[in-house]
Formats: structure tokens, sequence, C-alpha cells
């Protein structure tokens, strides 16, 4: 059974820092893009960031210069800092699987995690 799961989120302060982990289990997704999404309240889910298998990375421009997402391969691990932590980054945050190769509109054979929820302060 393949599984993503989240840890690290939790309640920061303005300006502070978080790390968030996701270990994947039940198969390697070395044909996967790893990710990170997030959704607020009464908001739909949005793109975070993204790594693919050889370490290319695409952020958000919201995120950009604050967050940074890496990978690593062995432990099939994908994670993600983040610094200078805004109120408007609070949000459930989900560890994404998508198949390389597969235009990011195309969501049918994601694998998701369950969330963790990242809150900051202001």
């Amino acid at each position: 059974q393949v599984q993503l799961v989240e840890s690290g989120g939790g309640l920061v302060q303005a300006g502070g820092s978080l790390r968030l982990s996701c270990a994947a289990s039940g198969r390697t997704f070395s044909r996967h893009a790893m990710g990170w999404f997030r959704q607020a309240p009464g908001k739909e889910r949005e793109f975070v960031a993204a790594i693919s298998w050889r370490s290319i990375t695409g952020y958000a421009d919201s995120v950009k210069g604050r967050f940074t997402i890496s990978r690593d391969n062995a432990q099939n691990t994908v994670s993600l800092q983040m610094n200078t932590l805004k109120p408007e980054d609070t949000a459930v945050y989900y560890c994404n699987a998508h198949p390389e190769g597969v235009s990011s509109l195309n969501r049918r054979d994601d694998y998701w995690g369950q969330g963790t929820q990242v809150t900051v302060s202001s």
C-alpha cells in the first residue's frame, strides 16, 4: 500500500521557520516528481514547490526565496524548509507524488498525503 506521511507542522510566529518532511512507502518514486501543495480555509489547494527525481526544483512565486524543497531518493523522503514565514502561509500542507512526463493538469495518478497543519501567527 502506497503511503505518503507528512510531519513537522505546527504553530510558529511570523518570521519563524518550520521544516516539513514526507516519508513515502509502498513503492519507490524514481519516476515521480515530489512536491508540496497547501490549502487554506475557504481556498482551493495550490501548488507550493516540487522537485524532480534529478532534483530540478520549482516554486510558487509566493514562496520563492523563502522555501526550499529537497529530496532523498535513497530514503524515499522529501522535505520543505520554510523560512521567514508569514500569516498567509497558514494552511494544511500536503505531500504529493506526480508521475514525471505527465501534464501537471492531470492529477489522476498522483499520490497524496493526509496533510499537516501549519499555522503562522502575526
